[in-house]
């Protein structure tokens, strides 16, 4: 199998330069013109603000933002906003750009946007949080929009920030805009199927590539890392299809257990343990790194980026990585992941249900209407399904990995619609 290996990086990668070298790679298979490279490499519009807001206290704090709008080529730009210390730009770019990939995989009409504010929600309180919020959104006024620029929660922000957003917003606007924003209460004009939608997307993913694998689900064993949102409801969809989750992890500990863990068990632990499985009893305790070299038939990381390292994915034994989690393989990686006949369903297919059932909220809010959870559901699930079988077909026919094959098939819609767009 032909495989076209990517610039060596470091184990810890600069995101912005790790999502590049797939970038790269995909573009040389495709023989894409570099004018149109270049167009699609550079993100479209870059913002940077400066957010002064008054703290419980009464000082003044000044917040670092970003808005990073990398296409517009397919249609409106979307994304998260994410409120964590570590964000910046480089970041935010590398998650802007992988927004872009993501909802051309699964052919939804938006271009990709990433947001964030350095800032530590945990540390704050639910007033601070809101005047940030705030404050946020009245700077980028210009920028979001229902037809430009429609962001969504990501890490550090939920239902509760989106709506904050949405009501700044529709104040400046002098009237109520609800799909300027995804991600928000039901009330606000959420959709049914959000909360689960990233977990569920990874769910049939998984099972679509077991189907091409030969993997009997009735028989599989599967390890999850991040038992956050996505991870936890992949972990609860896979296991009511079948599979044996015998691992489960977050942050703060690890638990194994051979006859499988009880899924609705742990979830019920930790959302009475403010949010951590730190303490579970109904599973052996081990090494949080141990999970993800378990003798395992599926593997879902799905916490944090860079997990799987030139230094540990040699000792992977699962034969299926189904990527829940937004970078948790770096390029150094792939390679050997590859080397080894380990089939890899990435980030920017495997996630991209979050996206999808994000694109159904703002249909509906432009619609004025609401749709049932059944029928959600069933689009979701038939995009997903869809995407995944272009994205195989291409593998195939290219003799390369699936995340490179994803990469393909995204850049070369943009790129079609790029020129028959045309430049200036």
């Amino acid at each position: 199998m032909a495989y076209i290996e990517p610039a060596p990086l470091l184990d810890k990668e600069n995101p912005f330069e790790a999502m590049m070298s797939r970038f790269r790679t995909a573009s040389q298979i495709l023989g894409l013109e570099e004018e149109v490279y270049n167009v699609l490499k550079n993100p479209a519009k870059q913002v940077i603000v400066s957010l002064p807001v008054t703290m419980d206290d009464g000082s003044i704090k000044v917040f670092e933002g970003y808005r990073v709008i990398h296409s517009t080529i397919l249609g409106p730009s979307k994304g998260g906003i994410r409120f964590d210390p570590h964000v910046n730009l480089d970041e935010v770019k590398a998650l802007a750009a992988w927004m872009t990939w993501k909802c051309a995989v699964v052919d939804i009409p938006y271009g990709g946007a990433k947001g964030g504010v350095a800032c530590n929600p945990r540390e704050m309180s639910a007033g601070e949080i809101e005047r940030l919020m705030r404050a946020y959104t009245q700077s980028m006024q210009d920028v979001f929009g229902p037809d430009q620029d429609i962001p969504a929660p990501d890490m550090g922000t939920g239902p509760r920030e989106m709506a904050w957003l949405m009501d700044q917003y529709s104040r400046n606007k002098g009237m109520t805009v609800a799909a300027v924003v995804t991600g928000k209460p039901i009330v606000l004009g959420g959709s049914l199927g959000r909360t689960e939608a990233t977990g569920r997307g990874v769910m049939v993913s998984a099972l679509a590539a077991m189907e091409k694998l030969k993997i009997n689900p009735y028989k599989a064993t599967c390890a999850v890392q991040g038992f956050g949102n996505v991870g936890s409801w992949a972990a609860r969809l896979l296991h009511e299809r079948g599979l044996k989750i015998q691992a489960i992890s977050d942050l703060a500990s690890a638990y194994y257990n051979e006859d499988g863990v009880d899924i609705e068990a742990a979830v019920k632990y930790r959302d009475s343990n403010k949010g951590s499985l730190d303490g579970f009893s109904g599973a052996e305790k081990i090494n949080g790194s141990e999970i993800l070299t378990l003798p395992v038939d599926v593997l879902v990381p799905a916490a944090t980026e860079d997990v799987i390292t030139g230094s540990n994915a040699g000792n992977i034994k699962a034969q299926l990585i189904v990527e829940g989690a937004n970078g948790p393989t770096s390029s150094k990686a792939d390679n050997i992941i590859f080397d080894k006949g380990i089939t890899v369903v990435p980030d920017i297919l495997a996630n991209a249900g979050g996206v999808t059932v994000s694109y159904f909220e703002w249909v509906q809010n432009r619609l004025g209407y609401k749709w049932t959870a059944e029928r959600v559901n069933r689009r979701s699930d038939r995009i997903m399904k869809d995407a995944f079988n272009n994205v195989f077909k291409t593998a195939t026919d290219y003799k390369v990995p699936l995340r490179i094959a994803a990469y393909m098939v995204a850049i070369d819609k943009v790129a079609k619609t790029y020129k028959f767009r045309g430049g200036y």
